[in-house]
């Protein structure tokens, strides 16, 4: 006996036992595992069909899951009666959802049709939204019929969202036909679709809709002309972004932040510099527009961040900007960044590490920002100690090593493991040197030098 007959006799003795785990087994192993044309698999197709249709019908959720997978093999005979079912208003809710759904993984005009049929004069939105997707994945075979169904205004929407998940050129006409209707909900749908194609035709939409009427559309259209930061001087971006920094709707300010920060230059952080300080920003903008600026990735940016930080009475504030300036990656910036962080700390020093660092701070190249003459408030704040610590950790600047060396002697024991963990980042062995060379100071206060004994066990 072959051992596909052998499959076929062992499906059918499980369907007869009512054994549905190893029947789904049995088929899984015939459809999936054998040569869909192999001659015993074509003579029993009807047979194959009639026992997989019974467990999708039977079958619990896990089940229904695995057997679909089996119905999309066996090809075109499964579709007359997965439409069937998915007609049938009658049917078991799931059970359609399911049938939905593996209807749209069939590129056939039936499978089209049928949930095309099923979107226009249903009236359960879950099953349609199924619907919607699937017929969304079935790609631009769809396009044509879900082209029809914008003319519906109780279809629209559906047809939106399906042509959105298609992710293809020849949707741009279609989606552009519903930039301006009257429902917000469709067009910020197409909208954002249309934001991810770089086509000359999607620019002036985005524009426009800059000005809607819906906070969530012009959300959208800021957001999507952050993707082209390589039409800014074209479009003239930064002026048509700038008042939407001051929009009424707070989503639509934080978005308008981070589009500028894609801009990426001197004008953009200018701007945001602005928003930052203005007393109006709330602190959520605020937070929002620190982070902007740190993506900006040009000198000027971490100059307003620095300006920020010291003109700034929010314990908030400082501690965002602290974090953001430990994430800066562009080689050129991490050692203005580090400096500025360094600033903070100096009022910190203390016994031989004030001199040290008044030695290395000599040595930075130039130009640096001028120090600190009076202690910042931050000094005070543990948590932003910290913060500062894991901040020059993590930009590895070998000019942090006395003054992170200076934390060792906090009271505080958090900010002391966080300036161990922040020397460990940096060049090892030079540090376990100086600690070692600092170990035996008498002239250090107890605190450092129990402190930097600590650092040296932990190496």
């Amino acid at each position: 006996m072959s051992n596909i007959k052998q499959l076929l006799v062992q499906a059918e003795a499980a369907h007869n036992s009512a054994d549905w785990s190893s029947l789904i087994q049995y088929l899984q192993q015939l459809i999936l595992g054998a040569d869909s044309e192999h001659p015993e698999i074509v003579e029993n197709r009807e047979y194959l069909l009639k026992l997989t249709l019974f467990m999708l019908k039977m079958g619990d959720f896990q089940q229904r899951w695995e057997i679909t997978k089996v119905l999309t093999h066996l090809g075109d005979i499964s579709i007359p009666p997965l439409v069937e079912i998915l007609e049938d208003e009658e049917a078991e809710e799931e059970l359609r959802w399911y049938v939905a759904r593996t209807l749209g993984e069939f590129q056939h005009p039936e499978a089209i049709a049928s949930i095309v049929e099923l979107l226009k004069n249903d009236q359960d939105e879950e099953l349609k939204a199924i619907a919607a997707t699937a017929l969304g994945q079935m790609g631009t075979v769809a396009i044509a019929s879900l082209t029809e169904l914008l003319l519906d205004e109780d279809t629209r929407l559906l047809a939106v969202r399906s042509l959105c998940c298609i992710r293809q050129p020849e949707t741009i006409t279609p989606l552009l036909s519903v930039v301006q209707d009257p429902q917000a909900a469709i067009r910020a749908a197409a909208i954002e679709a249309l934001s991810s194609f770089h086509d000359e035709r999607v620019p002036p939409a985005l524009l426009k809709a800059l000005d809607d009427t819906a906070a969530t559309v012009r959300r959208i259209a800021v957001l999507g002309l952050g993707f082209r930061p390589d039409l800014h001087q074209a479009l003239d971006l930064i002026t048509r972004l700038q008042p939407k920094l001051y929009d009424f709707n707070l989503d639509v300010r934080c978005a308008a932040a981070v589009t500028l920060s894609r801009i990426g230059s001197d004008d953009a952080a200018k701007h945001l510099f602005d928003l930052l300080i203005s007393p109006q920003t709330p602190i959520t903008l605020q937070l929002e527009t620190i982070r902007a600026l740190s993506w900006v990735g040009t000198l000027s940016s971490l100059e307003y961040l620095q300006t920020a930080l010291n003109q700034s009475t929010s314990e908030t504030v400082w501690q965002e900007i602290v974090t953001v300036l430990g994430r800066v990656q562009e080689p050129q910036l991490t050692t203005p960044a580090a400096e500025i962080l360094l600033q903070i700390l100096r009022c910190l020093s203390c016994g031989t590490l004030r001199e040290r660092q008044a030695s290395l701070r000599e040595a930075l190249p130039t130009p640096t920002p001028t120090p600190t003459l009076t202690p910042h408030p931050a000094t005070k704040i543990a948590s932003i100690k910290s913060a500062i610590a894991l901040s020059l950790g993590q930009l590895g600047e070998m000019q942090a090593i006395e003054p992170l060396i200076s934390l060792l002697g906090d009271s505080n024991a958090l900010v002391r493991l966080h300036a161990i963990a922040a020397l460990k980042n940096l060049d090892g062995e030079a540090t376990h040197q100086q600690l070692q060379q600092l170990a035996n100071n008498d002239a250090l206060t107890p605190d450092l030098k129990q402190g930097i004994a600590i650092a040296l066990s932990e190496w």
